[in-house]
C-alpha cells in the first residue's frame, strides 16, 4: 500500500490504534493518555489511524513540523518545549516529585495487571472490541488478538510480574487501585482542584478498568468499593470527552443537572481537527449552550456525586 504523505506543518498529527467497536476511545491506556493530555492542554490535533508503530516499535506517537516524536513522556516533554504549554506549572517541587513517582507506578506496574486482564483473562471480550473491517475480518481479529497475548506474556514474564500466579498478580493490582484512592481521597484530580499531566495518565489506565474489562475484578473494584475513582473517571470524560457516550453509563455518577444532557452525544473524531478552544469554558460560567452545559447554561464539568449521597444510596439498597 502507497503510503499517504502528511503534512505536519504547525499540525500535531496523532498516530494512534483505530477506535474500538464499544465506542471507548482507545483500548490501549498510552493512547488515551495521549489523545486526554492534548485535550487537557487545548492542543489541536489531527488523528491518524494507520496502525504504523514509530520507528522506536511505539504507539502511539506525534507528528509536528515533520518532526517524529514516540514516547508519551517524550512527546509530553517536547509539546511542552515547541509549544511552551505546561500543565504542572501550578506544582511545587514536592508535588511534581509525587506526579512523577505516582505516573512510574502507574506505567511500570499497574499497566501489566491490566495488559494481563485484558489480554489473557479476559480476551474474548477484548477481541469483540477490536475493529478490524473486511471479508475475513474475525479471523483476522482472533490473529491478532491470540497473538498479542503471546507478547503480552512474554514481555510480562520479561519484566518479572508474569512470573508470578494470577492470584498474586490480582493482589498487586489491588494496591496499586487502593493506593490511587487513597491518593485521590475526595479531591477534584490526583494533585488537587487543577488538572496536571498525571491525571492524563492515571484516567488512561482506569479508563480501562472502567470501560473495557466488564465483569473482572478490576471493574468490580472500581465501580464497587473504590467508588471515589469511578467519578474520577466519569468527572475527566464528561469534562475533555463530552461526545463520548457509554451505553452501560451508571446515572449513580451523575447530578441531577447533568444525567439528561449527557445522553446527547456526537461520534467520537476521526481525521478531523479536534480543539477545545472555541467549544468550552474553563470556568463553566458562560450561560450559552455548549457541548458542556446544558439548556440552562449549567456547567457538566462536575457532574460528579458526594461520597454522602453514595452511602445514602448504598443504605437505601
Amino acid at each position: 500500500r502507497k503510503e499517504q504523505e502528511l503534512d505536519s506543518k504547525d499540525a500535531i498529527i496523532l498516530h494512534q490504534f483505530s477506535r474500538p467497536t464499544n465506542g471507548v476511545p482507545s483500548l490501549s491506556p498510552f493512547c488515551l493518555k495521549m489523545e486526554t493530555y492534548l485535550r487537557m492542554a487545548d492542543l489541536p490535533y489531527q488523528n491518524y489511524f494507520d496502525g504504523k508503530l514509530s520507528p522506536q516499535g511505539k504507539m502511539p506517537w506525534i507528528e509536528y513540523n515533520h518532526k517524529k516524536v514516540s514516547g508519551t513522556e517524550f512527546i509530553i516533554d517536547f509539546l511542552e518545549e515547541k509549544l511552551g504549554v505546561n500543565l504542572n506549572k501550578h506544582l511545587g517541587p514536592h508535588e511534581r516529585a509525587v506526579s512523577r513517582a505516582v505516573t512510574r507506578m502507574v506505567e511500570e506496574h499497574f499497566y501489566w495487571t491490566l495488559a494481563y486482564c485484558q489480554w489473557v483473562e479476559n480476551l474474548h471480550e477484548t477481541q469483540k472490541m477490536v475493529s478490524l473491517f473486511g471479508p475475513f475480518s474475525d479471523l483476522m481479529k482472533w490473529i491478532f488478538c491470540h497473538l498479542t497475548k503471546g507478547i503480552v506474556k512474554r514481555e510480562m514474564y520479561g519484566h518479572g510480574i508474569g512470573r508470578f500466579s494470577e492470584e498474586e498478580m490480582y493482589t498487586l493490582m489491588e494496591k496499586d487501585m487502593r493506593t490511587l484512592a487513597g491518593l485521590l481521597g475526595d479531591k477534584k484530580y490526583i494533585m488537587g482542584q487543577t488538572v496536571s499531566t498525571v491525571d492524563a495518565t492515571v484516567f488512561g489506565h482506569l479508563a480501562q478498568a472502567m470501560w473495557t474489562l466488564p465483569g473482572t475484578r478490576p471493574e468490580r473494584l472500581i465501580k464497587g468499593e473504590l467508588i471515589n475513582l469511578a467519578m474520577y473517571c466519569e468527572r475527566i470524560r464528561r469534562k475533555f470527552w463530552p461526545e463520548w457516550h457509554h451505553d452501560d453509563d451508571n446515572t449513580l455518577y451523575e447530578s441531577e443537572e447533568s444525567s439528561e444532557a449527557s445522553k446527547t452525544y456526537s461520534p467520537l473524531r476521526d481525521f478531523s481537527f479536534y480543539s477545545r478552544t472555541e467549544t468550552f469554558d474553563e470556568e463553566g460560567n458562560s450561560i450559552s449552550q455548549t457541548p458542556d452545559t446544558d439548556y440552562t447554561g449549567h456547567s457538566l464539568f462536575d457532574s460528579d456525586v458526594d461520597m454522602d449521597e453514595y452511602r445514602d444510596h448504598e443504605q437505601c439498597k
